[in-house]
């Protein structure tokens, strides 16, 4: 659902840009209170694990793909959407600016749309599901996964509405088709964001609030990421994603136009210079790496000065 150069309007790149930027600086300030030393390397990985689960691509129907968007699942997992804010943003301008992923001008609303509504929407659904499926931790997975599931459709029809806006096409033709495509593939979201957290609450409760003080053993979810980052993003689908698939099928597809050309050698997930897989296994790794480092800055920035 990454929006390209070029499918929104200037007012509608700039009014989201605005919205998104504002959110951002809310998010710090809220995140503030809810960093201590453990949240730092946690939103670190929670990051890292985003932008490696979002390189793999899996079929639904029709010739087109999804993949996971994860607002849900970094809210529940650092729980704050806030911080999940500032984990989805950091994931989306690593996307645009190193790898040519999702446009400069619609950055905006990229994350609007995914870092904003589909977080939300996630995050406001899964706590009354939760209470109304009884509130244990067992539970969790099967609540975040239906609302996850729901987050996905929400961003696409704020997606739908900006392209309707933007007259690339009209609302009462991209808006079924966007939201019918994505109600799929938010069942691939749900049953993902449900699986991760089963795991979770079953091996390593320390992961989620509430748990440990400190998180402890590094080793398997840094392993995790980098064997997804670098393995299991070499069999992602090669279908188009929902917006490319309904892109393709209604023609405005020729509307994709950079704006903002920025040199990179990691383009479309690849090194310039290298070929085949093992060009995309190191810029999965590389980008994972930056995704980390950064969300761990970050995290640095707004943690309490005596936390």
């Amino acid at each position: 659902m990454h929006i390209p150069d070029g499918f929104v309007s200037v007012p509608v790149a700039g009014a989201t840009g605005l919205v998104s930027l504002a959110a951002i600086f809310i998010a710090f300030e809220r995140s503030q209170k809810a960093f201590g030393m453990r949240r730092a390397p946690l939103l670190g990985l929670t990051t890292a694990f985003i932008f490696a689960a979002q390189m793999i691509n899996f079929p639904v129907a029709g010739g087109t793909s999804g993949h996971l968007l994860g607002g849900t699942l970094a809210a529940i997992v650092l729980g704050s959407p806030w911080a999940a804010t500032l984990a989805m943003s950091t994931v989306f301008v690593i996307q645009a600016v190193l790898f040519a992923d999702g446009g400069i001008t619609a950055l905006g609303a990229n994350i609007f749309n995914m870092g904003l509504v589909g977080i939300w929407v996630g995050w406001l659904l899964y706590q009354p599901l939760q209470r109304l499926l009884g509130g244990s931790r067992g539970r969790l997975p099967l609540a975040a996964g239906i609302a996850a599931a729901f987050s996905v459709v929400a961003a696409s029809i704020a997606c739908a509405i900006e392209l309707a806006i933007s007259g690339t096409i009209p609302l009462n033709i991209g808006l079924p088709a966007m939201a019918g495509v994505h109600i799929l593939i938010g069942i691939g979201e749900g049953l993902i964001t449900g699986g991760v957290l089963s795991y979770l609450v079953k091996v390593r409760p320390d992961l989620l609030p509430g748990e440990q003080p400190q998180l402890q053993k590094w080793l398997v979810p840094v392993v995790s990421v980098l064997l997804i980052a670098g393995v299991l993003s070499l069999f992602a689908s090669t279908w188009p994603d929902g917006l490319d698939s309904v892109a393709e099928k209604y023609r405005f597809k020729d509307k994709e136009a950079p704006v903002v050309e920025i040199p990179t050698p990691l383009a479309d997930y690849k090194v310039k210079g290298l070929d085949g897989k093992v060009s995309t296994s190191i810029a999965g790794l590389l980008g994972s790496g930056v995704s980390f480092a950064v969300a761990f800055g970050i995290a640095n920035v707004v943690k309490p000065k005596n936390a």
